[in-house]
């Protein structure tokens, strides 16, 4: 059973709200306008409907995979549209861009320090809480620290199990 509440937000199963992940509720076109006008960035229906998407979406997402979802509901949405708009997003740290093991750029609007996950056999990306006290270093051998980057990379849970599986 489902129930709505304002600024589209969705109770499933009778769940309280004080239970729901804040990251994992959907994010309102005016939210997201907030959060780019408090950038300095102007917020536009492409730049609106882009940084929407991220907040939105549950894995780390790419510039194909922005476009082509997003196309359809914007037909004059171009390529270089996607790639200048986060390119901007990243600039003024709206949202955070990722690589890992040479991997194509992801994109991502969590501002909570986390380390990232590389499985290795089925490719996917985790994030990783944590308290690893390098998110805190703001200097290091008289060099000012700007972001910390933590990679991890290895088998995750899912394919481990199914490994599991075979071996039995």
């Amino acid at each position: 059973m489902e129930k709505k509440l304002s600024n589209n937000l969705e109770i499933v199963n009778n769940q309280n709200i004080s239970e729901i992940n804040e990251e994992s509720i959907p994010i309102s076109v005016s939210k997201v306008s907030k959060i780019l006008q408090d950038s300095g960035v102007s917020p536009s229906i492409q730049r609106i409907k882009i940084l929407q998407f991220i907040s939105n979406d549950t894995k780390h997402s790419s510039v194909d995979r922005i476009y082509s979802e997003l196309m359809s509901e914007i037909p004059t949405l171009s390529k270089t549209t996607v790639y200048n708009t986060l390119s901007l997003f990243v600039k003024k740290g709206i949202i955070n861009s990722i690589s890992i093991d040479n991997h194509e750029i992801l994109y991502e609007h969590s501002q909570k320090p986390h380390a990232h996950f590389l499985c290795e056999v089925c490719n996917e990306i985790f994030d990783i809480d944590s308290s690893i006290s390098i998110f805190n270093i703001k200097e290091m051998n008289g060099h000012k620290i700007r972001k910390a980057d933590v990679y991890l990379s290895g088998v995750c849970k899912k394919c481990l199990e199914k490994s599991n599986e075979i071996i039995k």
